[in-house]
């Protein structure tokens, strides 16, 4: 007679069934003692009668799983895992993709088992890192969104050099946004902090690092106290002022920790994605990142927005966005009514021309899309470069109302703006501003 291996569980149940048959104890006390009904005591000690001590075992046992996965899925994984692309793709980031990209569902703890029976993982134990208390979250959506930017080959050589990552996180729900830059300058930056205010609104305050686009170094011999009272402020500095947003400086790269956690996890996630998708521009490269990144990263990553308060202020009428997040100096005017800017020569229109003008100052306006304005007293003036073989002279027609942000418009500024690299005049200014 074949031997039968019992768990001791089995073995228990069938000294319980032993005993209601032979009428020691009743079937309802062995029901009690085996955890199940008693009509399953009465269907167990009728099929005893046929089939002996195994009852008590389960009838699948040493038989392959229905739900055992085909030796064909396991193969065609492997396939796909030992391609290049996938070359240092861990088990769970490699699980999701399979099932996103190649429509084969399986855990990552399989992934895990085929991939270490291939050879293409191995198990790696956990060292306990040096305990390291955070600072606690903020409690509200948009009380303080964390601002960085990541140096990084972010396509691996592929097509264009996609340098440059920079990046907004929310600090108590770390829902992010962010752009690839060609520069990692002002007028990305800027760009970058449109879109956010343009989606959300205006975030109480930002958190940066020291970089010299957010602050002002301190001269020679001068105090912090000193620095603070003169109250020099960056192109960015004046237009989170403008625009009603705080700005708090981070002493250490460890102080603004959740953005810089977020990027070790690009430079491991993001990169394999882009991969796979075969991005080679950076065109291609922003299309990714808000169809698919971002909204995978907000719904995976984020905290949700249910419960929390969201503290973000819409834009009003009295906020002009291209007018603050341009690059903005003060001119003065001569007595032709001319102004100097980045080297060249400007005249204000003669219809804009008034009494006192003379050896007053001219704001003036290099917007983000390259267009230049002047704005005396609260109003704008036309100007023109005075190279120009002809300037027109004739009134300028009334200025377009301007956009309701509140009405929920959508500003086409912005079109190909992160595929081109920056206009002339900003390229002046970033040489200008680099040999200083």
């Amino acid at each position: 007679m074949e031997r039968i291996a019992m768990s001791q569980e089995e073995r228990d149940w069938l000294e319980w069934l032993k005993r209601a048959h032979d009428g020691v104890i009743t079937q309802r006390l062995a029901a009690e003692k085996m955890g199940v009904t008693e009509r399953w005591v009465r269907e167990l000690l009728s099929r005893m009668q046929e089939q002996g001590d195994r009852v008590v075992v389960h009838g699948l046992r040493g038989r392959p799983s229905n739900r055992r996965i085909g030796e064909e899925i396991k193969q065609k994984t492997l396939g796909i895992l030992r391609e290049p692309d996938w070359h240092d793709f861990g088990p769970t980031f490699a699980s999701e993709q399979l099932s996103k990209r190649h429509d084969i569902h399986v855990s990552d703890e399989t992934v895990r088992v085929w991939m270490m029976e291939g050879g293409l993982w191995k198990s790696r134990s956990r060292k306990v890192k040096e305990a390291h208390f955070w600072r606690p979250r903020r409690s509200g959506y948009g009380e303080l969104v964390q601002w960085d930017t990541s140096d990084h080959e972010w396509l691996e050589g592929r097509g264009e050099p996609v340098k440059h990552l920079v990046r907004m996180i929310d600090d108590a729900t770390s829902r992010s946004w962010g752009r690839f830059v060609w520069h990692d300058g002002t007028r990305e930056n800027m760009g970058v902090l449109w879109e956010y205010v343009d989606r959300a609104g205006r975030m109480v305050d930002v958190y940066t690092d020291r970089d010299s686009m957010f602050t002002v170094a301190r001269r020679a011999k001068e105090s912090e106290a000193e620095r603070r009272a003169a109250d020099r402020v960056t192109q960015i500095g004046r237009a989170l002022r403008e625009i009603g947003i705080g700005w708090i400086a981070a002493n250490s790269p460890q102080a603004k920790g959740r953005v810089e956690r977020s990027f070790q996890t690009d430079q491991d996630r993001l990169i394999k994605e882009l991969r796979l998708a075969k991005v080679k521009t950076m065109k291609e490269a922003n299309e990714f990142l808000e169809k698919e990144y971002w909204p995978e990263w907000n719904e995976r990553f984020a905290r949700p927005l249910a419960g929390v308060t969201d503290l973000h202020r819409p834009l009003t009428e009295q906020i002009d966005l291209a007018a603050s997040l341009s690059h903005v100096e003060q001119r003065v005017i001569d007595n032709d009514y001319t102004i100097r800017f980045a080297g060249r020569k400007y005249r204000i229109a003669r219809a804009d021309v008034q009494a006192g003008m003379k050896r007053q100052d001219l704001r003036v306006e290099l917007r983000l899309n390259g267009d230049l304005k002047g704005r005396y007293q609260g109003r704008y003036v036309e100007i023109s470069e005075c190279s120009q073989s002809a300037v027109s002279e004739a009134k300028p027609s009334r200025p377009p109302a301007r956009k309701d942000h509140n009405a929920g418009g959508k500003s086409r500024w912005m079109d190909g703006f992160w595929e081109h690299p920056s206009p002339e005049l900003w390229q002046i200014l970033r040489d200008d501003e680099a040999k200083s």
